[in-house]
């Protein structure tokens, strides 16, 4: 690929690799396992990791670009195990422009028991608007993964989804956003953890989880300055 598209899809190379490290940083991953993909903006191609090479050695040079059907299009390397279920996400939710997996060790003790995180805590009413759903089982390799996080996060606020017996897939509106909703799937699914090993969690009322959703989604942190007028 050649002009501002090879470009822009070296960048994202760059970027969907320099995340793998945010992976281990929050040890979110084991081994090899995981994987965080990246759409490229206005064509039907994905950036993911390579299927079985060492988080230290991973680098731009060995992204994988892939079209939406997960066939190669890009790279030295075969892509991800999971990379039919990247690619589904993304043909069926255009507005989703990062894919994230992992196995993390809370979240995935509440996938291994089927049993979504019902939202006890400020910060995952801020993050996930509610409860952080359970998706359906399905065998690696196909589409089975995808459909089933389609199907459990369409029309649901959290960008994150537990899938039993199996781990857990975040989205965002670009990698970096997918990699911290994986980030904070963690934090909420140990605290909940620790929560109910200590008794009963408190809930919060629903109207409480709306209220704080929409504050963190559309006041929390720093916004673009207005332009001024003369």
């Amino acid at each position: 690929m050649s002009g501002q598209s090879g470009q822009q899809i070296a960048r994202l190379r760059e970027t969907v690799a320099r995340l793998h490290g945010e992976l281990t940083r929050y040890g979110l991953v084991a081994w090899t396992a995981g994987n965080v993909s990246a759409r490229v903006p206005g064509r039907d191609l994905m950036v993911i990791k390579p299927s079985g090479v060492d988080y230290d050695d991973l680098c731009a040079d060995n992204m994988v670009v892939c079209d939406l059907d997960g066939t190669v299009v890009e790279g030295d390397h075969s892509p991800s195990s999971d990379t039919a279920a990247h690619a589904y996400v993304y043909r069926a939710m255009p507005e989703v422009g990062g894919v994230v997996h992992t196995h993390s060790t809370y979240a995935t003790a509440w996938a291994a028991r089927g049993e979504a995180i019902a939202c006890h805590l400020t910060a995952q009413a801020d993050e996930f608007g509610g409860e952080i759903p359970i998706g359906p089982f399905a065998l690696i390799g196909g589409d089975d993964i995808g459909k089933g996080i389609v199907s459990t996060l369409t029309g649901h606020r959290s960008p994150a989804v537990l899938m039993r017996n199996h781990g857990v897939f975040t989205i965002g509106r670009d990698a970096r956003s997918a990699v911290k909703a994986a980030v904070m799937c963690e934090d909420v699914a140990r605290t909940a953890h620790l929560a109910r090993a200590l008794g009963q969690p408190l809930p919060i009322d629903p109207a409480d989880i709306d209220a704080l959703y929409d504050r963190y989604q559309n006041v929390y942190g720093q916004r673009a300055a207005s332009p001024t007028t003369t």
